[in-house]
């Protein structure tokens, strides 16, 4: 057999790393691909999830707001315990239960996350959903703020241009309708802060999760045996209305009040999973799905009033909403064009060779 000249073997040698080197960025890229798409799956679902869950609090908006949030504490804690025994977190929750700084911090936020799941429940009862939207359009708003306020963040121009519209919105509806939209502004000041006090926190979403539930657990069941007792769950001074919906029974009733807790995890689960897959622009995007479907269902379903008043100051609102997007998309270009350096085919093949 003639010897094959050794100029051929490493040019083959070259040939073949090239070949392997074009199949694994190929499968990086497929697999990088796959990552993305999965994470928009998980931030679509979460969000889709919080939309639609208009429709759980309204079919049980004739029980107690009281008793509907101890229910969804009590039975949301209950549910993460085995997750936590899945994920193996448990040693996550003894250390957060020793330090003190991050017990401070979770506590600050379980009393905020009470009173924005509270005030949720109490607007759906009450057929003010529409108004509870605007407060999670307007949270985003507020978040900024709150972090040029404690975190010493720089506002652009056209953040402070959102800043001013969404202020319009909120005076011309107070000023035409005689009193404070505080539903809205109650969940967007509570859930902005509860963000705040969470980024500072060690704690993981679920993890925090469980310690907020788990802190406000004794108190949400000592009112569910009260309220079983003495036959009163306390109404927030509110003539309920009738149920909502005709095919929720007794049985039914306890089925979703039990529920809640899944109905409250399964989000939250969905959510975390998308926020390890996708940058957060991404996923700052996608958050006004919830409010836009939380509005739509007030007004076309539910039939709660939207008059001009309304109309004007939402429009306000969304101007802001649309100047926020604006000016993030523009960021996100813009340092993905200075991130992205070009592969010339002669860095390539030298890429390849290596």
């Amino acid at each position: 057999m003639e010897p094959v000249p050794a100029a051929e073997i490493a040019a083959g040698a070259v040939s073949d790393r090239g070949s392997e080197s074009e199949a694994f960025i190929k499968k990086t890229h497929s697999e990088t691909h796959n990552h993305v798409g999965h994470g928009l799956a998980f931030a679509l679902t979460a969000y889709l999830w919080w939309g639609f869950m208009a429709f759980y609090f309204k079919a049980v908006a004739h029980v107690s707001p009281f008793l509907v949030l101890s229910h969804r504490i009590v039975w949301c804690s209950l549910a993460l315990i085995p997750l936590l025994t899945l994920r193996r977190q448990w040693p996550e929750v003894r250390s957060l239960m020793r330090s003190g700084s991050a017990f401070a911090q979770l506590s600050v936020a379980t009393l905020l996350i009470a009173v924005n799941w509270g005030v949720f429940i109490y607007a759906i009862s009450v057929n003010r959903l529409a108004e509870a939207s605007l407060g999670y359009f307007i949270n985003p708003l507020i978040s900024v703020l709150l972090g040029m306020l404690f975190l010493g963040e720089r506002l652009r121009p056209a953040q402070w241009v959102a800043l001013v519209f969404a202020a319009c919105g909120v005076a011309y509806l107070t000023v035409r309708t005689d009193s404070l939209p505080w539903i809205s502004l109650t969940l967007a000041v509570t859930f902005g802060f509860y963000g705040l006090v969470r980024k500072r926190s060690p704690a993981g979403p679920l993890v925090g999760l469980f310690f907020e539930t788990s802190l406000l657990t004794p108190l949400a069941g000592g009112f569910l045996v009260f309220a079983a007792v003495t036959g009163s769950a306390g109404n927030l001074g509110v003539t309920l209305p009738e149920k909502s919906f005709a095919w929720v029974t007794a049985p039914v009733e306890w089925t979703l009040l039990i529920g809640g807790g899944l109905i409250t995890a399964v989000p939250l689960l969905c959510f975390a999973a998308a926020t390890r897959r996708l940058r957060l622009s991404t996923v700052g995007f996608v958050q006004y799905l919830a409010p836009t479907l939380q509005f739509l269902i007030a007004v076309l379903i539910f039939g709660e009033p939207f008059d001009a008043v309304r109309l004007v100051s939402f429009g306000m609102i969304w101007l802001a909403v649309l100047t926020f997007i604006a000016d993030s998309l523009v960021r996100v270009v813009g340092a993905a064009r200075k991130t992205d350096i070009p592969r010339t085919p002669d860095r390539h093949a030298a890429e390849a060779g290596r």
